[in-house]
């Protein structure tokens, strides 16, 4: 098995609930958490290697979607009986007719006074299967496990589908705390890669953090034999793993997935991505508008607004969320065929052509996640949060803009800034002065605010910035 990396914080998380079991701290016996993530993000390889570790028995099952129900819950009760914990030689012959019986087999199963751990993953499809799911696993909860030192993991990659889980009225509301996995990020990527920081913020973009494609990156390895190495297999997961990930969520011929193509090749807003789908004839807005909330809620996209003193919520840009599946829908999706009979050079040369304009706009959201996650910092007073601010032509952009709030709108502006993310050439005067005529056009931004700025390749001398950050600057929000 490859060695597990990584996931420092979301091992501990986890171990911190299973402390609450065993020293029986809380209300009830047992606890009951939601872990969910996108698809390939690693869930299922984090919840074993916190069972591994964890020196106490657990069970694992995992479920199969479109599965006739009565033979899932057949499986389930013969993983119970397979499985390290005490009673499961009790439940070996227990049938599990409904999820009622399935799950006090589970119950039976669980020891009374030393703790274990209970995994269900890919819970959607188990309610997909069958209605009575969630009703009995509330009961069976209710009234039997929560009574043992038990920590129930519910894994599950539909967010939306997770989420409801908890809503009032669904009945596991209130039962379960939520933990949401997430990529890796670029401190994690930068340990597995050995590259520099620089390096490990373009590796984050074009692995989007997801392990199963850092593991192939062969530490020290530059981007461009990475991807040289990778674009000679039509197996490799940086190829596969975005197909893969849309095909379990989208048909490859709904507008679903022809608005996610239109955001991941550049268009950012409304009414272009509706022009993009309807090739040249705008699809209704009263169709998109659903579409795009659909892939929000999923957290497939995020949808950004100007921060400034005045709202200006009309005048929205989206994004794809993850890194990885921008790169792959630029770059790859095209480029599939044309790997599979062995001309992978074609395609990294035209990531070369494009990389340093993509990496500039691709990069924007990571930095303003990591001075987000330096906050609060006595380089930057006064700023809780982090953003950006343009108007309805996009002229000026300015790429950083902090402030005491985001929402409805800020009520103060803490500092403006500009990102310079090439491999050469420092952040200069030239920089600064379109930095200062920009700034000026931000609502709540005055002569008296500060100005800061990001670059990769450092800065010209004597400029009057009141911050300056650069990629090791960067990298330490992810390692603090």
């Amino acid at each position: 098995m490859v060695s597990f990396q990584g996931r420092t914080n979301d091992l501990a998380l986890l171990d911190r609930q299973l402390r609450v079991v065993r020293d029986k701290v809380a209300t009830t016996s047992g606890q009951a958490v939601i872990v969910t993530g996108r698809r390939r993000v690693g869930k299922s390889r984090l919840v074993q290697e916190f069972c591994d570790r964890s020196g106490v028995p657990y069970v694992v099952f995992q479920a199969s979607r479109g599965r006739n129900p009565a033979a899932e819950r057949a499986d389930f009760t013969a993983s119970l009986a397979q499985s390290a914990l005490p009673g499961a030689d009790l439940v070996a012959a227990a049938a599990g007719t409904d999820w009622n019986q399935a799950l006090r087999a589970l119950a039976i199963a669980v020891p009374e006074h030393e703790p274990s751990i209970v995994v269900l993953d890919e819970v959607p499809w188990l309610v997909e299967q069958d209605s009575e799911f969630e009703g009995a696993l509330q009961t069976v909860w209710d009234r039997y496990l929560s009574a043992k030192p038990v920590l129930l993991l519910l894994v599950g990659s539909d967010l939306s589908m997770m989420e409801s889980l908890q809503e009032y009225g669904r009945p596991f509301h209130g039962r379960a705390a939520r933990m949401l996995v997430r990529p890796l990020d670029p401190g994690d990527v930068q340990e597995m890669t050995a590259l520099d920081s620089a390096e490990a913020f373009d590796a984050f973009l074009i692995t989007g953090g997801f392990p199963e494609i850092i593991q192939r990156w062969k530490p020290g390895t530059g981007r461009e034999a990475f991807l040289h190495d990778q674009l000679t297999d039509p197996l490799s997961p940086l190829l596969m793993a975005g197909e893969l990930s849309l095909l379990g969520e989208f048909p490859e011929s709904s507008h679903s997935r022809s608005a996610l193509e239109a955001i991941g090749t550049g268009e950012r807003t409304f009414g272009t991505i509706a022009n993009r789908i309807g090739a040249g004839d705008p699809i209704p807005s009263g169709t998109l508008a659903p579409i795009l909330n659909t892939l929000v809620t999923k957290r497939i996209i995020a949808v950004d607004t100007p921060l400034a003193t005045r709202p200006d919520t009309r005048n929205k840009r989206y994004r794809i969320e993850d890194p990885y599946l921008r790169f792959w829908l630029a770059f790859l999706r095209r480029g599939i065929a044309e790997v599979e009979r062995g001309r992978g050079d074609l395609v990294a040369a035209r990531i070369e052509r494009s990389w340093t304009s993509w990496r500039g706009r691709a990069v924007e959201p990571v930095i303003r996640t990591g001075l987000a996650r330096l906050l609060p910092d006595d380089r930057l007073p006064g700023a809780e949060v982090v953003g950006g601010w343009w108007n309805r032509q996009n002229n000026p952009e300015i790429d950083l803009v902090g402030a005491d709030r985001d929402h409805p709108a800020a009520t103060h502006i803490a500092f403006t800034g500009s990102i310079k993310w090439l491999e050469t050439e420092p952040f200069g005067r030239r920089e600064l002065e379109s930095l200062l005529a920009g700034s000026m056009s931000v609502p709540g931004r005055d002569y008296t605010t500060p100005l800061v700025a990001v670059s990769r390749s450092g800065f010209e001398e004597g400029l009057p910035l009141a911050a300056t950050f650069g990629p090791d600057d960067l990298i330490g929000a992810w390692r603090r």
